[in-house]
């Protein structure tokens, strides 16, 4: 066990051998850290919350109370095998928090970016793979194996089925249920989630130049209201991809799309 001596540790925490503590960590009271967790510099946990697992936090995280953070994930075939979490720097995640732990079948690993905003009772399943800088609202979650990229947003009490890819600055709107991919700043909204329109407000897509945009928009055009088919936006993604940054985010997504694309 490593505990820095500026780290601050409250009342009747339980740590275990093993765990490593950075400098001027903050713990809050009946917290329990178990062997095998690392957590960085600055961060926050939390009262009563427990980290668990083969678990990396990042510096300067806030961990809300009550969280539970690299347990034992609800994959049937897990069978304790050395699995884990690793989290990035200057994430926000909220009370109630479950982040479970990877598989051996997937990643080995649940993986999160840096500078994510996790609201209250959030819900992170195994071997999730969650860029930087996304949103997720109250009471919303993930199943095992999803794939949440940069800048994605999901408001409050939204699903995403397990295996799906919510693209880069996608905006899923409250209370959707997401069961196919759903590609980069496309909005949807329902149950089953369909697209209304692209994310014309993400910061990436204001701060782009005019001939970006417009190529944003074709490709949504092309998706969405010509009837091409997705082969061929595929093929266009990928002819542009060089040329254009944005469009860089739509050849990625599609080249691991398999649930196939919200319509």
């Amino acid at each position: 066990m490593s505990i820095s001596s500026s780290a601050q540790i409250g009342h009747h925490c339980l740590i275990e051998s093993g765990a490593m503590i950075g400098a001027h960590v903050r713990i809050g009271p009946f917290c329990t850290i178990a062997a095998g967790v690392d957590i960085g510099d600055g961060t926050v946990v939390g009262s009563h919350s427990v980290i668990n697992g083969l678990t990396r936090l990042g510096r300067d995280n806030m961990i809300g109370p009550y969280s539970s953070i690299g347990e034992v994930n609800q994959d049937l075939k897990y069978a304790n095998e050395a699995t884990g979490v690793v989290i990035g720097d200057r994430n926000r995640i909220g009370k109630h928090a479950t982040i479970h732990r990877g598989t051996l079948q997937g990643n080995g690993h649940t993986v999160i970016g840096h500078d994510n905003h996790f609201l209250n009772d959030v819900h992170i399943g195994h071997d999730c793979l969650i860029g930087d800088a996304t949103v997720m609202g109250d009471h919303s979650g993930l199943a095992g194996h999803v794939n949440i990229d940069e800048g994605a947003q999901l408001g409050l009490m939204c699903a995403v089925h397990q295996f799906c890819i919510v693209g880069a600055h996608a905006q899923i709107a409250d209370q959707s249920c997401v069961v196919q991919d759903v590609p980069p700043f496309v909005c949807a909204i329902g149950n089953r989630a369909f697209p209304f329109g692209f994310n014309r407000l993400s910061p990436v897509f204001l701060a782009a130049n005019i001939h970006q945009q417009q190529v944003i928009r074709t490709l949504y055009d092309r998706m969405y209201h010509q009837g091409i088919p997705v082969e061929e936006v595929k093929k266009a993604a990928r002819q542009l991809a060089s040329e254009y940054p944005l469009v860089a985010f739509f050849h990625a997504f599609f080249s691991r799309s398999t649930r196939g694309i919200i319509r």
